[in-house]
């Protein structure tokens, strides 16, 4: 089964609880500028812009797609830990850029300065990493 991406406006319990477990494995850089992963995801769902990627009724993987005028930006890319290397940020990724192309907008990513794990993204997709 192919994971399906969705842009979550109104998460079901298990949901919530799903995304908490996702950015629970997230490196605390990860987070910034938000004080904790909880902080993140009411700030993502209040404006719109938390992705996430879904298997089997689950969610596996989330990330904040924002459309900009000029481009848009994908930041906060983070996959459970136990289901890691298997496609999902690779999904939330490509589906980011299809609907960035749609919109006739370059996909840019976002992270704080001086995250290698940031910078390697950007290398292997030859995408423009911006400072959040």
């Amino acid at each position: 089964m192919p994971v399906y991406v969705e842009t979550l406006t109104d998460p079901s319990p298990q949901d919530r609880i799903d995304l908490a477990k996702i950015y629970a494995d997230a490196p605390n850089w990860l987070l910034a500028p938000h004080a904790d992963a909880d902080a993140l995801i009411t700030h993502a769902l209040a404006d719109g812009s938390l992705i996430a990627g879904r298997f089997n009724d689950r969610l596996l993987g989330a990330a904040l797609l924002r459309q900009g005028g000029d481009h848009w930006q994908l930041s906060h890319l983070c996959v459970r830990k136990v289901t890691r290397r298997r496609g999902v940020g690779r999904r939330l990724l490509e589906e980011s850029q299809r609907l960035a192309g749609e919109a006739g907008k370059p996909l840019r990513l976002a992270a704080p300065a001086g995250q290698l794990d940031a910078q390697a993204l950007a290398a292997r997709t030859h995408l423009p990493l911006d400072r959040l």
